[in-house]
C-alpha cells in the first residue's frame, strides 16, 4: 500500500520523483563504515531503499539479531508496516474479546494473515475474506482460521449471515469498497471497524469510493477508526515482543515469497497490484550471507 501511494504522491508519502530509487524497507549487512559502534558483517533493518547498496545514516538503523535464522522475519512478522501494523490495529484498535467474531479482509496477504492469527491467540472466531480457493484454504488449513470467504466466488454479506448470524464485533479492513460495505451491513451491537487500508481504492484515488452503509455504525453503535503503526511508537517495542514470542514458539506463522535479484522488483510490484502472492513479498535485492 505504502508502494502504491508513493509511486502516485498520493496520502502521507512524498512521491518518488522519475530516476529516484524508490523507498523500501530493507534488511542487510554493513559492508563499510566510518561510524564508531558500526561493524563489517553487522546486520541491520532501516530505510535502505530498493537498490542493492544503499548510503545511510547509521542513526536511521536498527541493529538486529541474525542467530535466529533468516534475516526476512525482520521485514514480515516484526516489520512496521507488517506484523506490528496488524498487532496495533488488533489490540490497540479493534481489541477482540474471546468469542467475539472477527472478520479480516485481504486475509491471505502479509498484515491480514498476522492479524487473523493475533485476534485467535486472543480467543477470537475468526473469519477471513480473500481471493481465490487456494487463498482461502490455506486461511483455514494452515493458519487455523474458523471459516473463510472467497469473496470471487461467494456473496460476501450472504456467507457473513450464515458464518456470523450474532454479527461482526470487530472488521480489520484492509481492502475497502464493496467487502466494506459487506461487513458493516452485518455489524453486531457495539462493533469496532478498524480501517488500516483500502487496496480496493488505490488505484482510483481521484475518486475514492466511500462506504455507502455507514448509517449502519449509528444503528449498531458501532465505532469506525483509521491508524498507522507509527502513531503508535511506543507500543512498539512490545508488538515487536509479543510477535518474536509468538514466532518462537510456533502460535504465528509468515508466510514469506522472496523473489531472487533487484531486477525483479518490477514483478514483484506487479503480484502486489494483482494479488499474486501469499503472505508477504519480499526481493532478496543481493546476498546476505543469512
Amino acid at each position: 500500500a505504502g508502494t502504491r501511494t508513493m509511486l502516485r504522491g498520493e496520502g502521507f508519502h512524498q512521491q518518488v520523483g522519475i530516476g529516484e530509487t524508490i523507498r523500501a524497507s530493507g534488511v542487510g549487512r554493513v559492508i563499510e563504515s566510518a561510524a564508531e559502534g558500526w561493524e563489517v558483517g553487522q546486520a541491520v533493518r532501516g530505510g535502505l531503499g530498493a537498490q542493492t547498496i544503499a548510503t545511510v545514516d547509521p542513526s536511521t538503523l536498527q541493529q538486529v539479531d541474525d542467530t535466529s535464522g533468516s534475516l526476512s522475519r525482520y521485514l514480515g512478522a516484526l516489520g512496521g508496516s507488517t506484523g506490528v501494523t496488524a498487532w496495533v490495529g488488533v489490540r490497540e484498535i479493534g481489541t477482540p474479546q474471546p468469542g467475539e467474531t472477527f472478520v479480516v479482509s485481504a486475509a491471505a496477504g502479509a498484515v491480514g494473515s498476522i492479524a487473523g492469527q493475533i485476534a485467535k491467540i486472543d480467543g477470537a472466531r475468526v473469519i477471513g475474506i480473500a481471493g481465490g480457493p487456494t487463498k482461502a484454504a490455506y486461511l483455514t488449513d494452515t493458519l487455523g482460521f474458523d471459516a473463510a470467504i472467497d469473496y470471487k466466488s461467494e456473496d460476501v454479506s450472504a456467507r457473513l449471515r450464515e458464518l456470523a448470524p450474532d454479527g461482526v464485533n470487530v472488521f480489520f479492513d484492509n481492502v475497502g469498497g464493496d467487502i466494506l460495505d459487506a461487513v458493516l451491513d452485518n455489524l453486531a451491537l457495539r462493533a469496532r471497524v478498524v480501517i488500516c487500508g483500502a487496496i480496493s481504492q488505490y488505484d482510483h484515488m481521484d475518486a475514492v469510493r466511500g462506504p455507502s452503509l455507514y448509517l449502519r455504525l449509528a444503528e449498531r453503535q458501532s465505532r469506525m477508526e483509521g491508524f498507522a503503526y507509527f502513531h503508535f511508537a511506543d507500543r512498539i517495542p512490545a508488538a515487536r515482543a509479543d510477535l518474536s514470542q509468538w514466532l518462537d514458539d510456533g502460535q504465528l506463522i509468515m508466510a514469506e515469497e522472496i523473489l531472487d535479484g533487484i531486477e525483479r522488483y518490477p514483478k514483484a510490484l506487479q503480484f502486489m497490484y494483482t494479488g499474486g502472492n501469499i503472505g508477504k513479498l519480499m526481493v532478496r535485492a543481493a546476498d546476505s550471507h543469512s
